[in-house]
């Protein structure tokens, strides 16, 4: 299993609907609208590196308006 947080950077305005869009993501667990530096953190959760590949590269950043991804990779220590 590969868990990861997405926090993503929007275009101004378009928060909600972006925000509604990320939630049906095949594989994105939880959604969080935040303050910061960042618009919306996603949690992910998929069986395999391809597929939160897919889900970040090819489903989230492909969302007209996302400006900007940075996907953090939980690790066990």
């Amino acid at each position: 299993m590969v868990n990861a947080y997405s926090l993503i950077s929007v275009e101004p305005g378009k928060t909600a609907e972006i925000f509604k869009k990320i939630k049906k993501i095949d594989g994105v667990k939880s959604t969080e609208c935040v303050a910061g530096p960042y618009d919306i953190v996603a949690r992910i959760d998929v069986d395999s590196l391809e597929k939160l590949t897919k889900a970040v590269f090819s489903d989230i950043r492909n969302i007209s308006g996302v400006t900007n991804t940075t996907t953090l990779i939980v690790v066990e220590i």
